[in-house]
């Protein structure tokens, strides 16, 4: 037996599966070529305090990451409406609670 949950999309991926047809070499490296560059990196500078650096240094270190990554990671989150604040998400669960 097959336990496994497919969602909505899955499903309709595998009752396609059979009309697969190949891309092209051509629509292979066009794709290719979008992926890579979506995946090229920036060098940029930033100018931070301090206490500011030192501050994320830590917390880098507790998350067993390079600050960079760490710093870089923030930044993803941030950009793509994933970081979260905890005394935020906290307030909103006594505000629920009531």
């Amino acid at each position: 037996m097959n336990d496994i949950k497919l969602d909505s999309f899955e499903k309709e991926i595998e009752k396609n599966a059979e009309h697969f047809v190949k891309a092209s070499t051509k629509i292979q490296q066009r794709v290719t070529k979008i992926i890579s560059k979506a995946n090229e990196k920036n060098r940029i500078t930033l100018r931070l305090n301090n206490q500011t650096l030192e501050s994320i240094k830590r917390k880098a270190q507790e998350e067993g990451l390079p600050y960079q990554t760490f710093i870089s990671s923030i930044l993803y989150k941030y950009a793509n409406d994933k970081l979260m604040d905890e005394k935020h998400i906290l307030k909103s669960l006594r505000l629920l609670r009531k």
